[in-house]
């Protein structure tokens, strides 16, 4: 049975805010915890009145100081909005707090918009072009200090902090194949891709100091209630989010509405087809059965949950019923 874990975008939900949001990521963790999901993944945005994970480490602080055994980490930072030498040392920190449970997910893209970029950096000499040299100065402040050594991570160096590169084109999956590193592609908001770049991977993957065989994992968005409908209705919040952000209306994320899709345009569809179509919304049979058909078509090594439910219960029970139906899938095979 493979292992699951989860995406936390920490939604600001609309009538909400960022504190309760945080608060919600914590308690979603301990459930995450409980029900055997190997990792927490919380992600880099900014400017982003929907997402309150923009202070990505100290979310991951927040978490990883609440929890005691799940992996705590980011999918991801996004190295271009930083320096590798401070991420080192961020990273360096929490794993010197949580030892053994933190993991490093990285990003090339700016996770904004231009004008927040342009605010983000200092200059904007750091680009997605420089991302090759910067995950590779990254790699290296965690290495033991060498003699004369001059720029050390302190804390960071000599400390095993696993680096995964994400991606949502095949650049990524290049990368990750050619450092012998872990990939985890965006498969959640990018699906066009998907296949061509776990074939990448896998085909041009070199075996190094960190790994020795490709590992993927795959984002999956799922959904999951008692019945298909009331999932249907639940998802809708996500797909009125992906929509909003796709046409530049930006916001928190809204409540749920019912046979959103019956109100939607032509363009509003082909969003939803070209964001969504990895995901798997329904029942908890309907979950079990798209799950292992996920798992089947792509080999994935990890599926990563990702599931924004306006109520933060039932978005709890969400991901307490994907569990329970992957468990099932593994005691079938």
């Amino acid at each position: 049975m493979i292992p699951l874990s989860v995406l936390d975008l920490s939604p600001i939900i609309e009538g909400g805010d960022a504190a309760q949001s945080l608060a919600n990521s914590l308690d979603l963790a301990r459930h995450a915890e409980a029900q055997g999901y190997r990792r927490y993944w919380l992600a880099e945005h900014h400017n982003s009145p929907g997402i309150a994970s923009a202070a990505t480490a100290v979310v991951i602080g927040h978490v990883a100081g609440g929890t005691s055994t799940i992996r705590v980490g980011a999918g991801g930072i996004m190295l271009p909005n930083h320096a590798p030498l401070m991420v080192a040392e961020a990273f360096g920190t929490l794993a010197s707090l949580y030892p053994g449970r933190i993991d490093l997910g990285l990003g090339r893209a700016p996770g904004t918009d231009l004008a927040t970029t342009r605010a983000l950096r200092r200059n904007l000499a750091s680009d997605a072009d420089s991302f090759p040299q910067d995950v590779i100065e990254l790699m290296g402040y965690f290495r033991p200090i060498e003699a004369g050594q001059q720029v050390r991570a302190i804390p960071g160096a000599g400390l095993d902090v696993p680096i995964w590169i994400l991606g949502s084109s095949t650049f990524g999956a290049q990368l990750a194949a050619y450092l012998g590193l872990p990939y985890a592609f965006a498969s959640h908001f990018a699906p066009a891709d998907m296949m061509q770049a776990i074939s990448l991977y896998r085909q041009g993957f070199r075996p190094s100091e960190r790994l020795a065989a490709p590992y993927v994992m795959l984002g999956l968005n799922v959904c999951a209630a008692d019945t298909d409908q009331e999932a249907r209705r639940l998802f809708s919040s996500h797909q009125q989010a992906v929509i909003a952000r796709r046409t530049g209306r930006r916001g928190p994320l809204p409540p749920p509405v019912d046979d959103f899709e019956e109100s939607l345009d032509a363009r509003g569809h082909a969003i939803l087809r070209d964001a969504t179509a990895c995901s798997v919304v329904g029942s908890p049979e309907t979950v079990r059965q798209g799950l292992a058909a996920f798992i089947a078509q792509t080999g994935a090594d990890e599926i990563m949950v990702a599931g924004n439910v306006f109520d933060h219960a039932a978005r709890v029970r969400s991901f307490e019923i994907t569990a329970e139906v992957h468990m099932r899938n593994g005691r079938a095979a």
